[in-house]
């Protein structure tokens, strides 16, 4: 009877402390990091795609609330969505920027293949505020069609006291895109008020 109680207590044991581990976000259920997992083992050849695309993403680590709390600390999720029924986006960068323009981490060395109406989420701690109230991500994203629009967001989490929370997001900016080559633009007449 005593080694039942013992192997129970053992387990209750096993139970409270798995549970109270902090799992990190970042990671798939085999443990690798999600980004990592994701990227392409075999070359990828960006002359061949039709859309490409620089985003800037503004992110916030932490933000001023009042005088008492001038400096509260966020979670921050980086949403990278492809809106395409039936293309692939490539994904060749991810480089997260601190308040003063200094890269912090590059998170990827390889593309990633993002299928048809994925979506991929990647987290900056609340702890972490290395990237400070001015962070910003650099996505750069490739695709075969032309027309690719996909949607990229940063989702900020914080809380202010015991029950409340609040959240808010940012939409990502096209900084730098081109058009393929065999794409015309109609040069702008305008028309005489005669």
């Amino acid at each position: 009877m005593k080694s039942i109680f013992q192997i129970l207590s053992i387990l209750i044991f096993v139970i409270l402390l798995n549970s109270c581990e902090n799992r990190n976000p970042n990671l798939n259920d085999s443990g690798r990091d999600e980004l990592k997992s994701l990227e392409l083992d075999h070359k990828f050849d960006k002359n061949l795609m039709s859309y490409n695309d620089t985003i800037y993403i503004p992110i916030y680590s932490n933000i001023y609330v009042d005088k008492q709390n001038q400096k509260r600390l966020l979670a921050a999720t980086l949403s990278i969505r492809n809106t395409s029924y039936a293309d692939s986006l490539f994904i060749t960068k991810i480089d997260y920027f601190n308040t003063e323009g200094t890269l912090v981490k590059n998170f990827i060395k390889n593309p990633i293949s993002l299928p048809p109406m994925a979506t991929i989420n990647y987290v900056i701690e609340k702890e972490d505020d290395t990237g400070g109230a001015g962070a910003n991500f650099i996505v750069m994203l490739s695709g075969k069609n032309e027309y690719a629009k996909p949607i990229i967001q940063a989702i900020m989490i914080g809380e202010n006291g015991e029950n409340k929370g609040f959240a808010f997001s940012t939409d990502g900016y096209s900084i730098k895109s081109s058009k393929p080559t065999n794409h015309k633009e109609e040069p702008l007449i305008e028309k005489s008020k005669d």
